[in-house]
C-alpha cells in the first residue's frame, strides 16, 4: 500500500473499518465527528473562494438527517458562523430534531448554543420555496442509506435542487446515491462531495458523477495504521511530498532529468510550446525540443532555457520523416521523451511517430495526435498513455490497449473530471484535484510537459511519476480557480499556480 493514496472502500468495509476505529465508543466518535465538520468547514470555505469568497453576510441552509452525517453538517456550520458574524443558518430537519441520534442531537444543542438567533430551524414542509442561499450543506443520509429516499425527504430533494444555491456541498456523498446503479432515483446534486475519513465507492461510479460534482477527500487519520489492501485508491497531497524538500546543496541539473519532447505542427503550433513550458517550470534540469524548423526562432525566443532543435517539415507543415537522424543522434542524453503534443494527423508524421516510440531506448510519455492504436503499442520502452475518453476510444480498438505488442506494461492517465491513473487495468489511481478550470484548450498539454519530467526524474516508475504529475497539475489548478476564478484565465496562467500548490501540499 502507498503512503501517497489512501483506500476507496465498499460501504461494507467502511462500516467495518468504523467498527474497529471506534468500536462503538462515543467519546471516540464524537471527537471524529468534530474533526469531521471543522474539516469539511475549512474546505467549503476554501473552495467557495472559486466564487470569491464567502460573504460576510452569507446565508447556509443545512439539510440534517437523523445521524452522524447531519452531525457533521452542523459542526460544519458552528465553525463557518463562527468566522462569519454576520453569516446566518437555516437547519431543515427531515425527521423532526427529536429523531436526532445522540451525537447529532449534541451537534445541535452545541450550535443552537453557540449561535443563538442567527440560526433557526425549521421542517422541510415550511422551507421557503422563494429562498436563497449561497451554502447548502447535505446531511440527510451517509454511506448507511438504504435506497429509496422516503417521499417526503425525496420532494425535500427536488426542491433543494430547484433552489438559487451558489454551491452545495454534500457531507460524505449525496443524499439519494447508493452502491444500487439507479439513473432514475432522486439525488440530491452537489457541486463538492467532501469524503470524510475515507472514500466510498459510490463516490467515485462514473454513473453518479453528475450528483456527486467535485470530489473532495478530507483524511481525518483513519489510514495512519496498516492500511487495507483496496483495487481503488484516492490520491493525496503526500504524492508531492518528494517534491516540497530542499534539493541536496550539491547536485547538478542532470541530477533533474533530461526531457525531450517531440511535436508541433503549423497547424497546432502551441501545444507544443505550452508542453516545453511545462517541463521547464516543474524543475526539470534540461529540456530539448524537436519542433518544425519554421517554428523553431519564435520558440526559442518565449522559452529560452529549454534547447529546440529545428526538423525538417512535410508541405503541410508536420514533421517529416527526413528529420528522424537528428533524435537518433541525441536520445542517448534523454531521460524520457514526450510525443504527441500539436503532433497533427498527417500519415508521413504519424507513421514517424511509431517508428520513433518503436525505437526509444528512454521511458515515454505518448499524448495527443501519437495516441493512435499502432503508435501506443509500438516498442518495449516503458510509457504512459494520456488520453481523454474520445482518445481512449480511439487506442482501444477491443484490444488489451494496456499492452505493448512485445508485453511492456502501460500506465495509463485517463483524463476526465475525475482523472483516473492506471497501471494495466490493475486498479486504480483517482485525482480529486482540479477542476472546471481545467475544461480549455492546452490543459493536457501542460499536463503531458509536466509528466514528462516526473518521468525524467522517476524513469523506473511510471506509475509514481504520472500519479505525481496528475496531482501538481489538478492542485495548481484549484490555486488559480481560488486565485482569479474559472472563467476570466489562461491555460499557462496554470504553471504560475505550481510553486503555490506544492507550498499548500506541505502545509
Amino acid at each position: 500500500m502507498n503512503a501517497w493514496a489512501h483506500p476507496i472502500l465498499g460501504c461494507e468495509e467502511a462500516r467495518a473499518l468504523e467498527a474497529r476505529l471506534f468500536g462503538g465508543d462515543e467519546t471516540r466518535e464524537w471527537e471524529a465527528m468534530q474533526r469531521a465538520g471543522r474539516a469539511i468547514a475549512r474546505a467549503v470555505l476554501q473552495d467557495y473562494r472559486e466564487l470569491g469568497g464567502f460573504p460576510a453576510a452569507g446565508q447556509i441552509l443545512v439539510l440534517a438527517g437523523k445521524g452522524h452525517n447531519g452531525g457533521d453538517a452542523m459542526i460544519a456550520t458552528h465553525a463557518i458562523l463562527e468566522q462569519f458574524p454576520g453569516a446566518r443558518a437555516e437547519i431543515v430537519f427531515a425527521f423532526g430534531d427529536r429523531s436526532l441520534r445522540p451525537l447529532a442531537a449534541r451537534a445541535w444543542r452545541e450550535l443552537a448554543q453557540a449561535a443563538g438567533s442567527r440560526i433557526r430551524s425549521r421542517p422541510s414542509a415550511a422551507l421557503d420555496p422563494d429562498a436563497a442561499f449561497d451554502l447548502c450543506l447535505d446531511g440527510l443520509f451517509g454511506f448507511q442509506f438504504r435506497p429509496p429516499l422516503p417521499d417526503p425527504v425525496a420532494n425535500l430533494v427536488r426542491r433543494i435542487n430547484d433552489l438559487p444555491i451558489r454551491l452545495r456541498a454534500a457531507v460524505d456523498w449525496p443524499s439519494g446515491v447508493s452502491e444500487q446503479d439507479d439513473r432514475h432515483a432522486t439525488v440530491f446534486r452537489a457541486d463538492f462531495t467532501y469524503a470524510t475519513g475515507s472514500v466510498k465507492a459510490p463516490v467515485v461510479n462514473g454513473l453518479n458523477a453528475e450528483s456527486v460534482g467535485r470530489l473532495r477527500y478530507l483524511d481525518l487519520g483513519f489510514f495512519e495504521g496498516e492500511m487495507p489492501e483496496a483495487r481503488l485508491q484516492v490520491l493525496t497531497a503526500g504524492v508531492l511530498e518528494p517534491l516540497t524538500a530542499l534539493r541536496r546543496p550539491t547536485s547538478d541539473k542532470r541530477d533533474y532529468g533530461h526531457v525531450y519532447l517531440v511535436g508541433g505542427s503549423r497547424g497546432y503550433p502551441g501545444a507544443i510550446l505550452m508542453a516545453v513550458q511545462a517541463a521547464l517550470r516543474s524543475g526539470a534540469g534540461l529540456v530539448t525540443a524537436f519542433v518544425p524548423a519554421s517554428l523553431a526562432p519564435a520558440f526559442a525566443a518565449q522559452a529560452p532555457e529549454a534547447m529546440w532543435v529545428a526538423w525538417p517539415e512535410t508541405d503541410q507543415g508536420g514533421l517529416s520523416a527526413r528529420g528522424l537522424p537528428l533524435l537518433q543522434s541525441r536520445i542517448e542524453q534523454a531521460t524520457s521523451l514526450v510525443i504527441g503534443p500539436g503532433l497533427g494527423r498527417e500519415p508521413e508524421t504519424l507513421a514517424l511517430a511509431a517508428a520513433i516510440v518503436g525505437a526509444s531506448p528512454v521511458p515515454l510519455v505518448i499524448d495527443a495526435d501519437a495516441l493512435q492504436w499502432d503508435i501506443a503499442r509500438a516498442g518495449t520502452a516503458p510509457r504512459i498513455l494520456t488520453p481523454h475518453l474520445g482518445e481512449l476510444k480511439r487506442v482501444l480498438e477491443g484490444d488489451d490497449f494496456y499492452t505493448t505488442a512485445a508485453g511492456r506494461e502501460a500506465v495509463m492517465v485517463i483524463k476526465g473530471p475525475l482523472t483516473g491513473v492506471t497501471l494495466s487495468g490493475r486498479g486504480g489511481y483517482f485525482s480529486p484535484f482540479g477542476g472546471p478550470v481545467l475544461a480549455r484548450g492546452g490543459s493536457g498539454d501542460v499536463l503531458a510537459g509536466m509528466i514528462g519530467t516526473q518521468l525524467a526524474q522517476s524513469p523506473d516508475d511510471a506509475l509514481i511519476a504520472a500519479a505525481r504529475g496528475v496531482a501538481w497539475h489538478g492542485m495548481a489548478a484549484d490555486a488559480l480557480a481560488r486565485a482569479h476564478g474559472q472563467v476570466a484565465v489562461r491555460t499557462t496562467q496554470l504553471l504560475d499556480y505550481l510553486s503555490v500548490a506544492l507550498r499548500e501540499a506541505h502545509e
